[in-house]
């Protein structure tokens, strides 16, 4: 254990080291160590999302690695996320909840906290960028792949209940650090777990660093208001400090109690003004599905004809549901339930809502306004906020204040995130928990002031790396979960599982 806190101490110095050196050095007249240190980085970033060529259409292997276990596990659970479907939602309304099971939250806010750290720009401005590059049917295949992410998030959100750690005053801590390493040890791989489980809490070090929520929310907002200048955005990234700092000091209960309200506000202002929309223009929504079907199985000038269609779709729907990072699963081991599985058939429902759901919606929109026709120049949140604004003159404004709350809400969601990382490294002690919270809000305040793409560099690449450790984990413990998922199903038919609302 003392040789694993050793590496990632060292490597936590490195990343603050070039953090902070990247953050404060704005010409290319740096020190060596500044220019050492982004070269190091912009090559592990080539080499993360160094590509591969797949039917004509090239693509980073990180996103092949992700996107095959969606759809494998979707074969191997027999579509658990169909079948499951009606049984999830009646979880998340509280059918079955237990007020005295372990944990700290109810499956709803467990549901609410995840979703906070996936939708968002990501999901509405990727729909535009596969539109953009593979034309609408990109769409459709960003749809299927992302409901065959759902099953992945299955497999490591029930892992993550059942091997969570429950202390004696009630708290919980889980993950893919904890799964990993006493769920391979059951199996009798104890060092092969604890090599995989170290391996991600590396990898997971740069997250305390969520400076491009604060510079993505700054954006939005300066471009609506005119707020611009330092003194301006020094001021925004101490608002969003003080902000972020008073939800995350109360734990997981204060952040699952935020974003429980926050997350069907923020996504509802965006679904009410999608709807605006597709109602207003209703005879429309039959010839948009269609030139989505027909732009999936007969694409024009895409690059590797349907085959390039697909993996443009398949990209998108990675990088949107975040499946396979194991990150939400951190948050659905916090739940109250005495079963594992329910929470993972909660947890399924997170892709169909931030990727099915939005997505859907999203690209209705754009097809339907004919912004689609645009071609590449214009591409992400500018495609979708130019199809709003083409009927909605106001929406701009709106998209400003909902970006505001889907980075706040990321930067709070992650924030747990980033704490069960820093717990499982260097212990829970309330010191150890009271530096993490300092250091993290602290890291926020410069976000809005300093270009800091070697740092966007670096978090991208590690974020992306944790899937490696994650997946091959999920693998080795399938069928495990399978035998879990049989056992649930029949005891839920036989009525031993019982409705308790």
């Amino acid at each position: 254990m003392p040789v694993y806190r050793f590496i990632t101490t060292a490597f936590a110095a490195l990343v603050a080291a070039t953090a902070s050196s990247s953050a404060f050095a704005q010409d290319d007249s740096g020190s060596a160590f500044v220019q050492t240190g982004a070269s190091i980085i912009d090559a592990f970033n080539n080499f993360v999302f160094s590509e591969i060529i797949v039917y004509g259409v090239t693509m980073p292997w990180i996103v092949v690695w992700m996107g095959i276990p969606m759809v494998v596990l979707t074969f191997y659970f027999a579509f658990i996320n169909v079948r499951s479907f009606r049984q999830a939602s009646k979880i998340v309304r509280g059918h079955y909840h237990d007020d005295m099971a372990p944990g700290e939250v109810t499956q709803f806010q467990a549901l609410a906290t995840a979703l906070s750290g996936t939708i968002g720009l990501g999901n509405i401005a990727g729909v535009a960028v596969a539109i953009s590059i593979g034309g609408p049917g990109a769409t459709f295949w960003m749809i299927i792949i992302g409901f065959c992410a759902m099953s992945l998030k299955f497999a490591e959100c029930t892992l993550a209940v059942k091997y969570r750690d429950v202390r004696e005053d009630g708290t919980v801590a889980g993950g893919p650090m904890y799964y990993l390493e006493r769920g391979l040890k059951a199996r009798g791989w104890g060092k092969v777990g604890k090599t995989l489980a170290w391996t991600y809490a590396i990898l997971a070090i740069p997250s305390i660093l969520q400076i491009a929520q604060v510079n993505q929310s700054y954006e939005a907002i300066a471009a609506v208001t005119g707020f611009e200048g330092e003194a301006t955005a020094w001021g925004f990234g101490v608002l969003i400090a003080i902000l972020t700092a008073v939800v995350i000091i109360g734990g997981i209960r204060s952040i699952a109690g935020v974003t429980a309200k926050l997350v069907p506000l923020m996504a509802g202002i965006y679904i009410l003004g999608a709807l605006v929309i597709i109602l207003g223009h209703i005879t429309e929504v039959p010839a948009a599905f269609m030139t989505i079907f027909n732009g999936a199985f007969n694409p024009e000038g895409v690059a590797g004809g349907i085959a390039g269609v697909i993996i443009i779709g398949m990209k998108r729907a990675v990088y949107s549901t975040e499946a396979g990072l194991g990150s939400a699963s951190m948050a659905h081991a916090a739940a109250k339930t005495r079963e594992p599985v329910s929470e993972g058939m909660v947890a399924l429902m997170e892709p169909f809502i931030d990727t099915v759901l939005v997505s859907t919606m999203t690209a209705l929109v754009i097809v339907i306004t004919g912004n689609y026709m645009i071609g590449q120049e214009v591409q992400g949140i500018s495609m979708t906020s130019a199809a709003f604004g083409s009927v909605i003159s106001w929406f701009p404004y709106v998209l400003a204040v909902a970006a505001f709350m889907f980075g706040f809400s990321t930067i709070i969601s992650w924030g747990y995130y980033s704490s069960k990382v820093w717990e499982f490294v260097w212990g829970g002690s309330s010191r150890s928990m009271n530096i993490f919270k300092v250091t993290y809000c602290v890291l926020l305040v410069p976000g809005a002031v300093f270009d800091v793409q070697t740092v966007y560099d670096l978090m991208d690449s590690m974020f992306f790396l944790m899937a490696i450790p994650n997946i091959i984990g999920i693998y080795l413990m399938a069928p495990e979960l399978k035998r879990d998922l049989q056992s649930y199903l029949a005891r839920v038919k036989s009525g031993a599982i019982k409705e308790t609302h």
